[in-house]
């Protein structure tokens, strides 16, 4: 962003301010922020979470197929009766059905986005209080903690060990130490200590408004499903154009017929060909699937997501606030080398009252010693994952001063130092150790950590989540390899895991003794399963590490040490109650903070990503033969087989409501790549067979009737074949077979047959068998068809394998 400049004061008489005067310590008062809204010096920028109504409705009627249907269809309401115009009316309810479950898909994603919105802490007259994101001023003094994301762009006012990381901003990875009068830029965020900023640019003016808007900002792109569909309408259209022409030529110059009727069977053939079903029902595939998310809490900033947890096959993730619930419990504590422990307890009151923003672990101290006052605290290092230690310096009580360090024993302790030995034990057993140090010099030294005193180690225990069992063995269960990345110490972790039947949980490894090589990190994180001491930066490498192998990777996590992790994460899962830093980055908010939610995502996916694929197969069947029969119908000089009313009647009984069905039924096979490929390699050879089983039927019905009315009942043989064949197709996608999806394949059938059977049905869609001999021609034909339908499909399935 560039900052606003004035030429001269006499360019401008009313500039909007970018740098106001510093806010006072008690931030501004009720009537300056009431003058600042008046002046439009406010943080409005829209930040939607979905498209507009407008868009929406746009995107599903404004398609290149709608306008080539919508054309047709105006040209046949014309010149054929209103049969032959019944595929503009599907079309028109189709569309509307993608309008309403986009709009309910919008309507889900905001409500739930107003949930999930940051609230950042805003001083105003003395007092801290939380506002939305657009409720700030120009000049407001917004508040920051561990966590926290700045959300305008601003200059210190207070800093309190402030440490802020603009990774997101700069690539560079190393928190920036940020003292008053120094510049905060939007879309950074706190990894450790506080304060207070003055915002200075708020509205566009601020980095966050494009930063903000990108990330939450509803969408369908990026997707391997969706590029893949337009891959294929790419190549339909590139096919239709000239066939069609073809088509036209052939109908309605080299033929001599009756000039409607051959206007309407030639445009029965073009239509067929578009297969404007399939991005409709991808688009409410998705659209579903977002609401049935939304009801579980869970909210799906970027569509893709859904499809892209779909295709994990490794999620990592992070210990705290994941397989544990936040909170935690002092169990004990032991003091070392003699010290006196009623001591140790005023040391750790005094260390829990000097961090205003108190982590779990210095949360549970200050739970167990709640009285931290009495000593004066002189300075304050507060906890960084980098680090794995926070640190205090005190005046005690009696005068003395003293300073302190709080964190990991094997990061502060030497590797033989025996108390590393009760350490392992208490870590086995899956608890927490804390060691507290004193620090002989002073605190702020470089070598504070390695001249420190042990003085005790602090005994914590987390609280599992319930459902995290039952989580972990359903990603066993789906060939989804689960590992835990996590900054505490790997014997304990492995132990946790361990307790929730992770498997490999036994697997531990120090982080420390990772390969700096990508390719030996890989080995040893395909190798392991339960990481230690791992630092924010390393998640990021071993994320990329496994991505590099070909993994598609998930990462799960709520705290700032996750953020970068999350970002380079195909799929980024952040809990509700994390920090407002990773809830930004993530692609998926579990609102309930619940891990076992994840699992509902992951079959939501599965089910949108193998559903399509199965139903694309369909859709690009038709799309095969009607391209085909209009090539063949061109070569062969002979009048198109069918008018748009069969071709409307098969496309509904043997694609559009099975689809429709198919496409929202359960489906837990993991999605796999290639989605083009896969499609076609079933489509083009389903195509050809349909086409050919009915030309060949159409061909003998030409030879065999004669006289008045034999094009219809041509047309009559030529249907029932296609029908037969179309249906086989449907039988084999339908496989697996379960109760519903027979009595789906049969009910379509029996449709038909109806029309067969009912004289005004027969009447309305022109379908009258006449004789037995063609009829029974047209069914052994169809059934040769399907014997070489389930050759051809076992054949593909071995030559070209998914």
């Amino acid at each position: 962003m560039t900052q606003r400049a004035l030429d001269s004061p006499g360019e401008n008489p009313d500039p909007l301010p970018t740098s106001p005067a510093p806010a006072p310590p008690g931030g501004l008062t009720t009537a300056e922020v009431a003058e600042r809204v008046a002046r439009g010096e406010v943080n409005d920028v829209p930040v939607r979470s979905s498209r507009s109504v407008t868009e929406i409705v746009r995107a599903n009627v404004l398609t290149r197929f709608n306008l080539i249907i919508g054309v047709l269809w105006v040209i046949m309401l014309f010149v054929a009766p209103i049969q032959d115009s019944l595929f503009g009316f599907v079309i028109i309810a189709n569309t509307g059905i993608g309008i309403v479950q986009e709009w309910r898909a919008k309507k889900t994603l905001d409500s739930l986005a107003v949930v999930g919105e940051a609230k950042p802490a805003v001083r105003r007259d003395g007092v801290s209080a939380e506002v939305s994101v657009s409720e700030i001023v120009l000049g407001d003094l917004v508040e920051l903690g561990p966590g926290d994301k700045v959300v305008v762009d601003g200059t210190v006012a207070e800093a309190d060990s402030l440490e802020i990381d603009e990774s997101l901003l700069t690539g560079e990875a190393d928190p920036v130490t940020k003292r008053p009068g120094d510049a905060v830029m939007s879309g950074s965020f706190v990894v450790a200590g506080g304060g207070a900023f003055t915002a200075t640019k708020v509205g566009r003016e601020a980095y966050a408004a494009q930063l903000a808007e990108e990330a939450s900002r509803f969408t369908l792109v990026q997707s391997e499903l969706r590029s893949g569909i337009s891959t294929i309408l790419k190549y339909v259209t590139w096919m239709m154009v000239p066939t069609a022409i073809g088509l036209i030529i052939s109908q309605l110059v080299v033929k001599d017929n009756n000039f409607k009727d051959s206007v309407a069977r030639t445009v029965g053939g073009i239509v067929p060909m578009i297969p404007e079903g399939l991005v409709l029902l991808t688009s409410v595939a998705f659209a579903i699937g977002v609401i049935r998310l939304g009801r579980k809490q869970c909210l799906v900033q970027e569509l893709p997501a859904i499809e892209g947890l779909a295709r994990v096959d490794v999620v990592c993730l992070d210990k705290t606030g994941t397989l544990t619930e936040g909170g935690m419990d002092v169990t004990e504590v032991r003091p070392l080398n003699g010290s006196d422990e009623e001591y140790v307890h005023r040391v750790l009151a005094a260390l829990g009252g000097s961090d205003p923003r108190p982590n779990a672990s210095l949360q549970a101290i200050i739970d167990a010693y709640p009285d931290g006052q009495g000593w004066g605290v002189t300075q304050a290092m507060p906890f960084s994952s980098a680090r794995k230690y926070s640190g205090a310096a005190f005046t005690e009580g009696d005068g003395d001063a003293s300073a302190w360090l709080l964190g990991a024993p094997d990061v502060l302790l030497s590797p033989d130092d025996p108390a590393l030995t009760d350490t392992g034990h208490l870590n086995e057993q899956g608890l927490r150790v804390l060691l507290l140090a004193r620090v002989r010099g002073e605190l702020d030294a470089p070598d504070a950590a390695s001249g420190a005193v042990p003085t005790a180690l602090v005994v914590l225990e987390q609280r599992l989540r319930p459902d995290a069992g039952e989580t972990l063995a359903y990603f066993a269960d789906q060939d989804v390899a689960a590992k835990v990345i996590s900054g505490d110490n790997a014997v304990s972790v492995g132990a946790v895991a361990q307790k929730l039947g992770m498997p490999g949980a036994e697997h531990t490894l120090d982080a420390r003794r990772l390969p700096g090589d990508r390719d030996d990190m890989a080995t040893e994180i395909e190798r392991n399963a339960v990481f230690g001491r791992v630092t924010p930066q390393q998640k990021r490498d071993m994320v990329a590490a496994l991505q590099s192998r070909g993994h598609t990777v998930a990462m799960t996590g709520d705290g700032v040490n996750d953020v970068l992790a999350l970002k380079d994460a195909d799929i980024g899962v952040s809990m509700g109650s994390g920090s407002e830093a990773t809830r930004a980055v993530a692609q998926i908010v579990l609102l309930d903070n619940s891990f076992a939610t994840l699992p509902s995502v992951v079959a939501e996916g599965r089910r949108v990503i193998g559903n399509i694929t199965r139903v694309a197969t369909l859709f690009l069947t038709k799309t095969v033969y009607s391209v085909l029969l209009a090539i063949l119908v061109v070569c062969f000089q002979v009048e198109y087989p069918f008018l748009p009313r069969h071709l409307t009647l098969l496309s509904t009984l043997t694609i559009g409501v099975p689809a429709f069905f198919l496409a929202l039924a359960p489906n837990k096979e993991r999605a796999r790549p290639h989605f083009v490929r896969r499609v076609m390699r079933y489509a083009v050879p389903s195509g050809a067979i349909a086409a050919a089983a009915t030309f060949v039927t159409y061909l003998l019905a030409r030879h065999h009737y004669a006289g008045t009315g034999a094009l219809d009942a041509e047309t009559s043989a030529a249907t029932l074949t296609l029908f037969l064949v179309s249906m086989w197709v449907l039988a084999i996608i339908a496989r697996p077979y379960t109760w519903w999806r027979i009595a789906l394949v049969a009910t379509m059938g029996l449709c038909f047959l109806v029309v067969l059977m009912v004289p005004w049905l027969q009447d309305f869609f022109a379908l009258k068998l006449v004789g037995t001999t063609m009829p029974w021609a047209a069914v052994g034909i169809a059934a040769v068809a399907a014997a070489v339908l389930e050759l051809a499909w076992r054949l593909v399935g071995r030559r070209f394998p998914a």
